[in-house]
């Protein structure tokens, strides 16, 4: 039986769901990978500096969604993770693609605009219980697009890393998918694997950037 929110969920209680909650460190992990890595590098790179710092929030904001589910902890969980989008296509087009800042900036706010679209178009054609993952898949096309841009434009590095973070993403979102769906054979539910997955895609995105050549 599916409880309030998540399938882990069957109360309003703090620790109603514990692994959600506690998996919430991939998110802390992956921004002090990221940092160990920045302090590796000989120079700074305050893009990423501020990136890895919006990891650690998304991992406090989810924290605080999945345990104290209320709509200001929906919007601490939802508002950094949008913020990471927008900002790391931005930078990805201009790092990755060579685009110029404002360009890149216009660009990543049009992708945010087609992500949105795009959910509104698929989401009524889901299952009841997996029409909250329609509004991710225009990030996971926007991952494997952007691995097929950098191939093309030479740097096969850097295609590669976008592809192997795009596959995470897809089973990352296969998890969050199925979390309601597969309440009755798994009680404690799939969404903590969507945020373990999530936590390796972010330090995967975080790295990609930190390799990327740039001037």
């Amino acid at each position: 039986m599916q409880g309030v929110g998540y399938c882990e969920r069957l109360s309003g209680a703090f620790w109603a769901e514990p692994l959600n909650a506690i998996s919430n460190a991939a998110f802390l992990l992956a921004a002090l990978a990221a940092f160990l890595m920045l302090r590796r590098q000989g120079r700074r790179d305050r893009p990423v500096e501020a990136l890895t710092i919006l990891v650690g929030i998304i991992g406090v904001g989810s924290f605080l969604f999945h345990t104290m589910p209320q709509r200001w902890t929906l919007l601490a969980d939802v508002v950094p993770i949008q913020l990471f989008a927008l900002c790391y296509f931005g930078l990805a087009l201009n790092r990755f693609l060579g685009l110029s800042p404002l360009l890149a900036a216009i660009g990543a706010l049009l992708f945010l605009g087609a992500c949105f679209g795009l959910a509104s178009g698929v989401a009524p054609l889901l299952p009841a219980g997996m029409r909250g993952s329609a509004g991710y898949a225009g990030f996971l096309i926007g991952l494997f697009g952007v691995a097929l841009a950098a191939r093309g434009r030479g740097d096969a590095a850097t295609g590669g890393r976008m592809a192997v973070a795009g596959l995470v993403f897809a089973l990352s979102l296969t998890f969050r998918s199925l979390d309601s769906v597969l309440c009755g054979a798994l009680p404690l539910g799939l969404h903590w694997g969507w945020h373990l997955l999530n936590g390796l895609l972010l330090y995967l995105l975080l790295r990609a950037a930190l390799l990327s050549p740039r001037s």
